[in-house]
């Protein structure tokens, strides 16, 4: 009888753990296949897109939804000849993603100090970063949707050197919902 307390401390901070299943955008890459996708907001014709996916997440929203976005992505397949093991293009590209809820909105960092664009990814580091603030916009436009209140938004590229410097000129600010 002992154990009983201590089993029912244990399943109670998980009982009130709520957990809900949204669309996170993901900008991933499609090499290995024979598709070149027409991205209408970079106005470019890439091997990569911004696809949504569903996910079961659980913490502060809207930030966990943010740094979902670079979670690993195996696209499954029916073909043995597909051996792609990764299509997440933060991921491929060591892209970090942090989000932060401030006085003056959500405050959205990609960390670009690891970037590398692996060989067989037909893509420059300006059109990864593109596509991922698509995937950005996309999924917290989602969130939004039901929301009452406009939620101001910065994306801004961090831990720039000399050779990314040139990638700030992508930071953007805009407000989502209230209009």
């Amino acid at each position: 009888m002992k154990l009983l307390p201590i089993l029912l401390a244990l399943i109670s901070p998980l009982a009130a753990t709520t957990i809900s299943v949204v669309p996170i955008h993901e900008p991933l890459s499609m090499h290995g296949t024979d598709v070149d996708e027409g991205i209408t907001e970079t106005g470019e014709a890439l091997q990569a897109t911004v696809a949504a996916r569903p996910m079961a997440l659980t913490g502060a929203f809207p930030e966990v939804l943010i740094e979902s976005i670079r979670t690993p992505h195996k696209l499954p397949t029916n073909n043995p000849n597909y051996k792609v093991e990764e299509v997440n293009l933060l991921v491929l590209c060591n892209i970090g993603i942090t989000a932060e809820t401030k006085e003056d909105g959500l405050h959205v960092t990609m960390n670009v100090s690891q970037l590398a664009v692996p060989e067989g990814v037909d893509l420059t580091a300006r059109q990864v970063l593109k596509l991922a603030m698509v995937a950005i916009r996309r999924t917290l436009e989602e969130y939004q949707r039901p929301q009452t209140q406009p939620l101001d938004v910065k994306v801004l590229i961090g831990g720039v050197d000399d050779g990314t410097a040139s990638l700030k000129d992508l930071e953007a600010t805009y407000r989502l919902g209230g209009e």
